[in-house]
């Protein structure tokens, strides 16, 4: 029986949980793991899975899922024991540009301050911990109320990692989606080098001089100079289209495609499938299909330029 298409849904727990339509793409967190980069920037286009993905991550390693190993029973990640052992057993900090769009500095430093402040709110249960300070309440407490100025809005996701691992005693795994996204609209709308300033020091502090990091991951579609942005981070393991590493982690092999399609009784399509959607090329992998254009083909059963529709 064909699963339900939840279009645009990028909820790794509730497509899981509600069985709707999903390809198994879980051999990125062994893949991921074992490599054991410590900062890691992967590129690809919009609409390839990069936020699902994320948020998989955050669904494995999250001790906020610890005890939910159902979301991953019949995966490929589940067939090892090592890694069900390794599921929800780290804190994490999960951080998404998706919506800073502002177009100008202060806006955009502001929209920053938010985002920060709401992950501090995910994790207000570190203000009941008898072992911290009152400062260090205060301190948390003023950064989950957005009272910070720059340089406090640079260190707060470093000084949460701390946080977390004083409460917890363990290293924490930061995951970033859609990092550039604040750096294009602040290449389009004149305010580039004041923004730069600021997002080197965020960057620099939340991922170089911070000690109480595992492991990162920041997903993006460009793929921002190292000189102007990542200039201090010589730890930053860079993933393009054109690597070899992780190339059928995202989007959709010609395998998984056609899978699909026999699934949903278009098996006879194949030939039409793949004549308006495969063409993209990862690292040395050929036949990758963009799941959006998938997704919506399967969901409406009319062949159409999902995928360019998309943007301008």
């Amino acid at each position: 029986m064909a699963r339900t298409i939840s279009i645009g849904n990028q909820s790794f727990q509730e497509i899981r949980e509600k069985g709707y339509f999903f390809v198994d793409k879980t051999s990125f967190i062994k893949e991921w793991w074992e490599s054991a980069d410590t900062a890691t920037l992967i590129t690809r286009p919009r609409r390839f899975g990069k936020t699902m993905n994320m948020d998989m991550l955050n669904c494995f390693f999250s001790n906020r899922f610890q005890g939910r190993g159902d979301l991953f029973e019949g995966l490929s990640i589940w067939k090892e024991e090592a890694y069900r052992r390794l599921q929800g057993t780290y804190p994490v900090i999960f951080v998404s540009f998706a919506d800073v769009k502002q177009d100008c500095y202060g806006d955009t430093v502001q929209k920053i301050r938010h985002i920060i402040g709401d992950t501090y709110r995910q994790h207000r249960y570190l203000l009941d911990a008898l072992c911290f300070t009152e400062a260090e309440k205060h301190q948390f407490t003023k950064v989950m109320n957005c009272e910070m100025d720059d340089v406090t809005a640079q260190d707060a996701l470093k000084n949460l990692s701390y946080y977390l691992h004083h409460y917890w005693k363990k290293r924490s795994i930061f995951l970033l989606d859609e990092y550039d996204t604040p750096m294009q609209e602040a290449y389009v709308h004149g305010y580039w080098n004041e923004f730069i300033n600021f997002i080197r020091g965020l960057f620099n502090s939340a991922l170089k001089t911070n000690p109480y990091l595992e492991r990162a991951v920041m997903t993006g579609i460009t793929r921002v100079s190292k000189e102007s942005v990542f200039s201090d981070l010589n730890n930053l393991k860079v993933i393009t289209i054109t690597s070899e590493e992780y190339a059928d982690c995202f989007g959709f092999t010609e395998e998984e495609v056609f899978a699909a399609l026999e699934q949903t009784g278009l098996e006879n399509k194949k030939t039409d499938v793949k004549e308006w959607y495969d063409g993209f090329i990862f690292g040395s992998l050929h036949d990758i299909y963009n799941p959006w254009s998938i997704t919506n083909y399967l969901d409406t059963r009319k062949l159409q330029p999902f995928w360019a529709s998309t943007s301008s």
